[in-house]
């Protein structure tokens, strides 16, 4: 499914919080992140794009809404704005998921495609989407809409190893879009195949479309530099721990050819879990507590990367 058309009546900046599997922390990061960069004085809106999941509005301590993104799909909301309910913070505002797993965890491909481009006209200057887990194709077209992909782990073997498969199949997935652009089909199929000596990692697709075509090789060069995750470290305990993060960037360097940005860690701390018992943003209960403060810095690179005029003081 190629992406939607951008419009000129879009949020400022996208950013998508994803990771390749459920119990990372993805909701607490995209609820906080939500609270500190409303705080920036940034209008923002927070989207539960966990489908079939949604849990968002309990992390912000809202009351179940009445219309969520269910609503607007099957046509019983008008407009997307129609949908959007307050969240009990200054400039941050919540569109709910659906609280029917069957009726919204496999959308169709009108309705997604309908949610896609109707999500990109809201005029906010950010629009954060809190995805479900894995690597399933409505989660993958909601990370790739983003100006900022933002991937999620824990500092630990099994959430690594997710992590890796999570923006390889997002970028694969970027690729599908491509198909015909680049008259590249063939070898995108093979590279998701799991058939021996398929192409593995998207370094090494790129190098056999060079040797076939050195122009075309250029092309996806230029679109292989341009997909850039961005990567938070939650739950922190340790000083190797800290460390996660500069290996997982080195390393998806070295194997697999692209870059990361490393936005930065956030500490594991009781006072976080304790917000959560209280469905409370960490930011809003304890802003002085360290993973607060590890989200704040986040939200600060994010606003940096997006140079002058990003946030209004």
């Amino acid at each position: 499914m190629p992406p939607p058309q951008k419009r000129l009546e879009r949020p400022r900046r996208i950013i998508a919080v994803g990771g390749g599997k459920g119990g990372i922390g993805k909701t607490m990061v995209s609820a906080n992140l939500g609270v500190a960069l409303a705080r920036r004085g940034n209008r923002v809106v927070l989207v539960d794009a966990d489908l079939g999941g949604a849990n968002l509005h309990t992390a912000l301590g809202v009351s179940p809404p009445t219309q969520t993104l269910s609503d607007f799909v099957n046509r019983r909301a008008a407009r997307i704005e129609d949908i959007i309910v307050p969240s009990g913070v200054e400039n941050l505002s919540l569109i709910a998921g659906s609280q029917d797993v069957l009726d919204a965890a496999q959308p169709k491909y009108h309705q997604k495609l309908k949610l896609l481009r109707n999500l990109q006209t809201l005029d906010v200057d950010y629009l954060l989407l809190d995805l479900g887990a894995g690597t399933s194709l409505n989660v993958l077209d909601f990370f790739l809409i983003a100006d900022h992909g933002v991937l999620v782990l824990l500092p630990e073997p099994t959430s690594v190893e997710n992590a890796y498969r999570f923006v390889k199949a997002s970028f694969f997935r970027r690729l599908q879009y491509l198909e015909q652009q680049y008259n590249i089909a063939e070898l995108v199929e093979d590279a998701l195949t799991s058939k021996e000596g398929a192409l593995r990692t998207p370094s090494e697709f790129v190098a056999r479309v060079r040797a076939a075509d050195a122009a075309l090789g250029e092309q996806l060069e230029r679109e292989l530099k341009a997909f850039r995750v961005k990567l938070v470290v939650n739950q922190v305990r340790t000083p190797a721990d800290q460390g996660v993060g500069d290996a997982v960037v080195a390393a998806w360097r070295k194997f697999f050819g692209l870059e990361m940005d490393y936005l930065g860690f956030i500490r594991y701390d009781d006072e976080a879990w304790r917000a959560v018992r209280k469905r409370r943003p960490v930011l809003v209960e304890r802003p002085d507590c360290e993973a607060a403060q590890g989200v704040v810095r986040i939200a600060e690179r994010l606003i940096a990367q997006d140079g002058p005029g990003s946030s209004h003081p």
